[in-house]
């Protein structure tokens, strides 16, 4: 009977050491999406920083396809011991569980907060070409007139179609949805007429409203954005109950100890404060959120209350 139980203690041990001693090796943070995305790029600003703050190399891997499933069901069922995170994306997260009928994952049960990360406020914006000076014109002009103008999005159940979807529900207009693969396609027909307006992330616009080929109407956030200080907020353009923001978090497994989780929120926070992270993420047209585990979980629960219905009202689904 001694040797199990000698068994046992040193099994307990080995993990208490273990867990003590988090990080001992790479941490990697799955991405849903291809490179070159918001949620890659964030992901390799904050790598080199954080890896310096836990004292271990930060590996970024992409997983894309399926709209943020493949990498979400991925880390679902890896092994719960804070080597194995999400970058998550807030549609992803919060509408993938309404607009598809079966997902190997569950936002709330299959995962632990580590952190929110960043936002990004979303830009509408048409060809410069349009007669709309502001936004309440292009409302003004929709209600009298039907349909008749389209929206171009990066794609179907994207955060930008859901948004002008509630934008649709609260001013009462009709628009016409023409989805893309991607940002970039989507805002390349705008630029050439074919479609009149679209709502975009700023690194997908601003480029093209600095030279006149796009016009912005405003920015769906709380606060004018540093990178367009000439825009207005959707408040200043008169809809005030209208705001449009992305969001980047980490996740980890369910089940992740909470000193692991306690471990990555430090070094992230400690990551987010680094003026030289700040001004890098800046420069890609999102802001700093820093979230504690507690205060992001509660921001997940308040946007499938707030987003899901939105989604359910307007019939999006993917499958």
């Amino acid at each position: 009977m001694k040797y199990p139980l000698t068994g046992l203690l040193l099994a307990c041990a080995i993990s208490t050491a273990s867990a003590a001693d988090f990080p001992d090796r790479a941490v990697t943070i799955t991405v849903p999406v291809p490179p070159a995305g918001i949620l890659d790029q964030v992901s390799r600003i904050i790598a080199p920083t954080l890896s310096t703050n836990l004292g271990q190399t930060v590996i970024v891997e992409n997983r894309p396809g399926a709209s943020g499933n493949i990498a979400a069901t991925y880390v679902a069922r890896a092994k719960p011991d804070g080597y194995t995170l999400l970058a998550g994306y807030s549609m992803f997260h919060v509408g993938n569980p309404v607009m598809y009928r079966k997902l190997d994952w569950d936002p709330l049960k299959d995962f632990k907060p580590v952190a929110m990360l960043v936002v990004s406020p979303h830009i509408i914006a048409v060809n410069s070409k349009q007669p709309f000076k502001s936004l309440q014109e292009l409302v003004d002009f929709a209600k009298k007139n039907p349909n008749v103008l389209n929206y171009a999005t990066s794609g179907n159940g994207s955060v930008p179609h859901i948004g002008v979807e509630l934008f649709k529900q609260r001013t009462g207009i009709e628009l016409v949805h023409v989805p893309y693969k991607g940002a970039g396609p989507a805002v390349q027909d705008v630029l050439a007429g074919n479609v009149q307006m679209t709502v975009a992330t700023p690194p997908s616009v601003g480029g093209f409203i600095a030279t006149g080929q796009l016009r912005a109407l405003a920015v769906a956030s709380k606060t004018r954005i540093p990178l367009l200080p000439d825009v207005p907020t959707t408040a200043e353009a008169g809809f005030p109950d209208f705001e449009l923001d992305a969001w980047v978090a980490l996740f980890a497994p369910a089940n992740t100890p909470d000193s692991a989780i306690a471990t990555l929120t430090e070094a992230v926070k400690k990551t987010l404060a680094t003026e030289r992270v700040q001004q890098s993420l800046l420069t890609v047209g999102v802001q700093v959120r820093y979230m504690t585990p507690e205060q992001l979980d509660q921001q997940v629960r308040k946007d499938i209350d707030y987003w899901q219905p939105v989604i359910r009202k307007a019939g999006i689904s993917i499958d």
